[in-house]
């Protein structure tokens, strides 16, 4: 659980999303009535929702450079099935990838993806190494080599641990 500030831009919907699971507790916020409509769903929708976080997630963390927490869907075989279009801005000629139907989830991710790839901030979003973990964050250290979402607690048990296992 991050003190960090949120991704920006689109990122914040993918960040949002997978943490919605806390898997240290085992609290999925999707089980809720308000946790849904944090992210516009329907009860129905849930089961979908939930093997997009776990895909994002197994993507997050080889962000990270760690391997999949689970077997999961290939995040590229969900995203297949997301229709976007170019959307150019009748202003000033910008164009952007854009959900075609600003209602499903996969679409609002895929658009957030597409806009990431673009802005070069994909592979900055990650999840934690910590294996009770794996809380989504946004690195913007100046190497982009984070490792955990929070120093204080992930991070600091972490090395906790290191420390422990070499003490005789």
């Amino acid at each position: 659980m991050s003190e960090r500030s949120p991704a920006p831009g689109g990122l914040a919907l993918v960040e949002s999303l997978v943490n919605t699971l806390d898997i240290e507790s085992g609290a999925d916020s999707l089980d809720s009535a308000d946790g849904r409509a944090r992210l516009g769903l329907t009860e129905e929708e849930v089961p979908h929702a939930r093997t997009l976080r776990e895909s994002l997630r197994a993507a997050l963390l080889a962000h990270a450079g760690h391997p999949p927490h689970s077997e999961v869907t290939p995040l590229g075989e969900l995203l297949a099935h997301a229709p976007l279009y170019v959307a150019v801005d009748d202003r000033d000629g910008s164009a952007a990838l854009a959900p075609a139907d600003t209602g499903p989830l996969l679409s609002r991710i895929a658009a957030a993806v597409a806009e990431a790839l673009v802005a070069g901030t994909w592979t900055r979003l990650k999840a934690c190494a910590a294996e009770t973990c794996h809380w989504a964050y946004y690195d913007r250290s100046p190497a982009g080599r984070s490792r955990w979402c929070s120093m204080q607690v992930c991070g600091a048990r972490a090395k906790m641990r290191r420390y422990r296992a070499k003490e005789p």
